[in-house]
């Protein structure tokens, strides 16, 4: 059941795949991503209980794509991303998928 929802975002945001390049749209960099892990991210407590609440949310890290460097050498970056919230779209765009 867990892996559907994580599958979920990952459909629904059309989310990279590891190996997948991608281009920091305010920037114009070229970052591959190095891994991709299920994980669940907070979205605040829940006003009735105060329990936190999680959601399903898939975390990339990318490597920053530059002439000359050894993959995984240089800079890296990594974010979260769920289905509620659309960093992914304003940020990145897919350049080329394996």
């Amino acid at each position: 059941m867990f892996d559907r929802l994580h599958d979920e975002v990952t459909l629904r945001k059309k989310l990279p795949q590891v190996g997948d390049l991608v281009t920091n749209t305010k920037h114009g960099t070229l970052w591959k991503v190095i891994e991709k892990r299920e994980v669940w991210a907070a979205t605040g407590d829940d006003p009735d209980t105060g329990n936190p609440r999680l959601v399903p949310a898939i975390y990339l890290c990318y490597w920053k794509v530059e002439e000359g460097q050894m993959p995984g050498v240089g800079l890296m970056r990594g974010y979260t991303y769920t289905a509620l919230d659309n960093t992914f779209e304003e940020n990145w765009e897919i350049t080329k998928k394996l």
